[in-house]
């Protein structure tokens, strides 16, 4: 028995050494060491790993606290504190005067109309005034863009003074032909800008054209003239068809002090228009300019459009002043294109922009015999004081010369 058990304990004993044999034989052998190189003097030194101890060799001399410098506190560089970036005001300009501008300009307008009032000055101080004269004069009047029954009228004057009171000399030549201009000019026309609202609001100008007129530069201008006339003016950017016309309307209310409201691009502009009446009226503000998108005479849904916009502003009052703008440069296109518009809004007056860069400075006979409203202002250049109310009696004096 006791030889049995003996047995059982020295077959166990042998199957243990077996099984650690085995298990000891899959464990993988570690690699040998890398056997030593000769060091690289151009490789950056080693990096500490996280957990080497970051102490002084034990083969340095230790510092005692006496021979460690501290930092001088005086030397530290100051930190740099960020400043709020500064915001710069645009400067509040103070506008020309009007009265008078176009005098100051007329040496600019008489280098373009010249032609003109010496064409026709020369053609009467003929010695013979026959039909084939007569004829020439019409024909100067007409391509200065007077007008076919303006023309008429004023050569039938001409030539029933002239027979009448035998006038010969330049200078009675001249006082002739200056007295029939005048005359065919309207001088009664009543030509101020109205901006003054019978009610206890303020004024309303709402400025009307079609692309490429110079409407948004010349709503800027014109609030630059009433400002200049010492009224409190507000801008209304109803022109949201046009890429950055709010932008460039706001850059002209900011040049005088003048405030701006405007909507999102693409925005209704008959809404933009009734919350700048409102806003004005609630500010106490002497006059609210409403710039219009520039329409295409030759679009009908957009002329609707115009005249919503005209009956939304005047759910708050009515309008004190429609100034259509046109080019004097497109001539007697600018005629059609004054015809529609009278037929959506009703125009009270006439701005005529670029009347420096043209010889046809009879557009403004035509345009006031065509719509029965005076000419208003004229622009003659490209600075921001260059528009002018219009005088008749300058104009004439450019026109002919001295």
């Amino acid at each position: 028995m006791e030889i049995l058990i003996l047995a059982v304990v020295i077959a166990v004993v042998v199957l243990g050494v077996l099984g650690g044999l085995v298990v000891g034989s899959r464990r993988k052998k570690p690699l040998p060491p890398a056997p030593p190189t000769a060091p690289d003097i151009t490789a950056p030194p080693a990096e500490p790993h996280v957990g080497d101890e970051a102490e002084t060799p034990r083969d340095e001399p230790r510092r005692t606290i006496e021979e460690v410098d501290l930092p001088d506190a005086s030397a530290t560089a100051p930190v740099a504190v960020e400043e709020p970036p500064v915001v710069e005001i645009p400067a509040i300009e103070v506008p020309e005067p009007t009265a008078g501008r176009l005098v100051r300009l007329r040496a600019r307008l008489s280098r373009s109309q010249n032609a003109l009032g010496k064409g026709l000055l020369t053609l009467l101080s003929r010695e013979h005034l026959d039909e084939e004269t007569w004829e020439e004069i019409e024909d100067t009047l007409l391509t200065a863009d007077v007008g076919v029954q303006p023309t008429q009228e004023l050569v039938e004057r001409l030539r029933e003074r002239v027979r009448v009171l035998g006038t010969r000399t330049p200078a009675e030549l001249r006082s002739l032909l200056r007295e029939e201009l005048l005359t065919i000019l309207v001088p009664e026309f009543d030509r101020a800008v109205n901006t003054d609202s019978p009610l206890d609001t303020p004024g309303i100008v709402m400025v009307v054209g079609v692309n490429g007129t110079g409407k948004t530069t010349t709503t800027g201008k014109l609030a630059r003239v009433l400002v200049a006339d010492g009224k409190n003016v507000v801008l209304g950017a109803a022109d949201t068809f046009r890429a950055a016309a709010a932008d460039q309307l706001q850059t002209w209310g900011e040049r005088v002090g003048a405030r701006t409201v405007r909507g999102p691009e693409g925005g209704d502009p008959a809404s933009i228009a009734f919350d700048a009446v409102k806003e004005g009226i609630e500010e106490g503000a002497d006059v609210v300019l409403i710039d219009t998108a520039g329409r295409l005479h030759t679009k009908t849904g957009l002329m609707d459009e115009l005249g919503k916009v005209k009956r939304v502003v005047e759910k708050h009052a009515p309008l004190d002043e429609i100034l259509l703008v046109l080019d004097a440069t497109t001539g007697q296109n600018g005629l059609v294109q004054a015809r529609v518009f009278a037929e959506v809004v009703d125009i009270t007056g006439i701005v005529l922009t670029k009347l420096d860069g043209t010889a046809k400075g009879g557009i403004v006979i035509a345009v006031q015999r065509e719509l029965g409203v005076p000419v208003k202002l004229v622009g003659l250049g490209e600075g921001a004081d260059d528009l002018a109310p219009f005088e008749p009696e300058a104009f004439v004096d450019a026109l002919i010369g001295d």
